[in-house]
């Protein structure tokens, strides 16, 4: 080759590198036949207790009074729905959400007891739910957040051979009796604390 060629080699070499730099590589190749969902999945999603959960027998709960270590109080809400509190007695906690118990807590203390008390109730332990029917374990089961219908079959032990699913109910209540048959459910159906599952056998 000549020298003088290579001036030229030269230059091309350096286009040939520039374009290839100025080529976008995607940073993930998602197949055709994958489909690609931008919704939050129900586990992500938060289970709402500062609004929406009601307080009820089995919940465990903590109360924390800021700068005031002696009205700290870890329990559980017996079946009278009350718990016994310092100074205060017993209070009224079932049919409470977290919030409305913060602001009965906080009027009760501020009546004679602290200036301006600020109270913090978070739930330790929901209580739990109930599956009976079709599933190889019934009973009672410890709530987790986020959970489903799927995942709580699982927690009992998966449904027998006899099980239906379409025929699965969910009575929204506190209680392990039988109880009467509430709302159809599927198996991405989210369960609340205190919930009563019900599946039904098939016909085959």
């Amino acid at each position: 080759m000549s020298i003088f060629h290579l001036p030229a080699l030269f230059l091309l070499c350096l286009t040939l590198v520039s374009c290839g730099t100025a080529t976008s590589v995607p940073d993930e190749v998602v197949p055709a036949d994958v489909e690609v969902s931008t919704d939050v999945a129900a586990d992500d999603a938060p289970f709402e207790i500062r609004n929406d959960y009601i307080l009820g027998q089995g919940d465990t709960i903590s109360i924390q009074v800021f700068d005031e270590p002696d009205l700290t109080l870890s329990t559980a809400v017996g079946t009278s729905g009350s718990i016994n509190y310092s100074y205060l007695g017993d209070i009224r906690v079932a049919g409470k959400s977290p919030s409305e118990l913060e602001r009965h807590i906080a009027g009760m203390l501020q009546d004679g007891y602290l200036v301006n008390p600020s109270v913090n109730v978070t739930v330790l332990e929901y209580r739990p739910f109930y599956i009976n029917g079709e599933v190889r374990a019934p009973g009672s089961y410890p709530y987790q957040p986020g959970l489903t219908l799927d995942k709580a079959i699982a927690l009992a032990g998966g449904l027998t051979d006899r099980a239906s699913t379409r025929k699965m109910f969910v009575t929204k209540g506190q209680g392990g009796s039988q109880a009467e048959e509430g709302s159809r459910v599927f198996l991405n159906s989210r369960i609340a604390p205190g919930d009563i599952i019900t599946i039904k056998e098939g016909f085959f």
